[in-house]
């Protein structure tokens, strides 16, 4: 689960990485989503609103990165450059990883590092 100040927002950044939205609380019709499940093979991530981890367990969501993602891309030059353009906050730019790798790091809405790879060359 992340947590995000709008989960709209932040469910679209995701969307974006080749996730798709299979599940919305509550309903497109109802308003402003509260949760957002989202799946990407069998990978799921699910956005919820950062009132949550108050509401369930008196926790409250820090100011700074509260976690990290690795997502693996097909082209990590072309994506980010595309979320650069779209105003995405680019934090590491395309580089060669030494294990094999191509990798770059752009932050979701919230603030959290999104490291994009290309899958290691044989």
């Amino acid at each position: 689960m992340v947590y995000a100040a709008d989960v709209s927002r932040t469910a679209r950044f995701w969307e974006r990485l080749g996730f798709a939205r299979f599940y919305q609380f509550p309903a497109e019709s109802d308003g402003e989503p509260g949760y957002v499940g989202l799946r990407r093979g069998r990978y799921e991530l699910a956005v919820v609103a950062s009132e949550w981890a108050r509401d369930q367990y008196g926790l409250t969501p820090g100011d700074g990165p509260r976690f990290e993602m690795f997502v693996y891309t097909d082209d990590v030059d072309k994506l980010s450059a595309e979320l650069r353009a779209e105003g995405v906050t680019v934090l590491r730019d395309p580089a060669d990883m030494p294990w094999g790798e191509r990798a770059a790091a752009v932050a979701d809405p919230d603030g959290n590092p999104v490291t994009l790879a290309n899958e290691p060359r044989a």
